[in-house]
């Protein structure tokens, strides 16, 4: 199966159990549009399923308690043993997509039929398939001049599209965006020049905050969960020496703007693009290499900022 025919099994569960999830399933411009926390509700079990989605239904999605006592709580835990076509062929939130006046952040496997990101020349999950499927991180339903926006981008052979659609300040939309722990581990390796097809399988785990009342803030709470919170544990085929010389730049303590939440960094330059791209990682990342048995692990978490960032103190 293609990564969004895997995509589109996830999809179909939420319509078929739209009322138990609290969402709402409807059309827009051709498409199948399921709103998972926009105008509706939603629920935890539907932000475990637009986490899957986004993954392309390549790793197991869970809530754990988060293990260190300082924090406490609900956490989310990912694992994937396809890690480069399920976090940076779909999870990704590579489709920044600006239609009129309408701006969602584009998410999900229809990157991958897309395939117009720079990433897709370094790694496997470019596709074809006649069903489409995104998830778009906003809180309006997509317009049909937005629909048509989408599928202007996506080849002839994609007949079928299906949108998810939730705010980072909903219930699922919190779930899926803390569900990443993984994937900027890997977009980090990807940005430093690692050959991210030595990564075999991974694991992640990231503090849950509560939903936050505004996009902002939500914005603020799910990047500091995974900045200050989140725990990646990569394995990997490499040689030992490249992994001691990459690893201290993966883990977000690597870069100049770490230290603070997220909303006062946002406050402070007032646009998210001038924030150290190189901040958006987990705060710890362990390397268990295959090839000789070792482990290397980096970064360190900061209980103390994800007390501050969640209003826990």
């Amino acid at each position: 199966m293609t990564l969004n025919e895997r995509a589109n099994r996830v999809a179909d569960e939420l319509d078929r159990r739209a009322a138990e999830l609290r969402v709402a399933v409807g059309r827009g411009g051709g498409a199948r549009v399921i709103d998972c926390g926009g105008a509706v509700p939603g629920s935890l079990a539907a932000g475990l399923l637009m986490a899957r989605a986004c993954l392309a239904d390549l790793g197991d999605v869970s809530y754990v308690p988060y293990p260190l006592l300082e924090v406490g709580g609900p956490a989310v835990q990912v694992t994937t043993d396809d890690p480069v076509r399920a976090c940076l062929a779909s999870q990704y939130s590579g489709w920044q997509g600006l239609v009129g006046n309408f701006f969602a952040m584009g998410v999900g496997p229809m990157r991958a039929l897309a395939g117009r990101e720079e990433v897709f020349k370094h790694i496997p999950g470019k596709e074809e398939s006649p069903i489409a499927v995104g998830v778009l991180e906003t809180r309006k339903h997509p317009t049909e001049e937005v629909v048509s926006g989408i599928v202007t981008h996506l080849p002839p052979v994609a007949e079928h599209l299906t949108l998810l659609v939730a705010p980072a300040s909903s219930l699922a939309g919190t779930v899926q965006v803390v569900a990443r722990s993984v994937e900027t581990a890997l977009h980090k390796l990807h940005e430093l020049k690692f050959d991210v097809t030595q990564v075999v399988s991974g694991y992640g785990i990231a503090p849950l905050p509560a939903v936050a009342p505004d996009e902002l803030a939500a914005i603020g709470g799910t990047n500091d969960a995974i900045l200050y919170g989140g725990k990646v544990t990569l394995w990997v085929r490499a040689d030992d020496e490249l992994l001691e010389a990459v690893g201290p730049k993966v883990p977000s303590n690597a870069s100049k703007d770490h230290g603070a939440p997220f909303a006062e960094l946002f406050k402070r330059y007032g646009d998210f693009y001038k924030i150290d791209p190189l901040l958006f990682s987990p705060a710890e990342v362990e390397f268990r290499n295959l090839k000789t048995g070792r482990v290397h692990r980096f970064g360190r978490c900061e209980p103390g900022l994800v007390r501050k960032s969640f209003g826990l103190e």
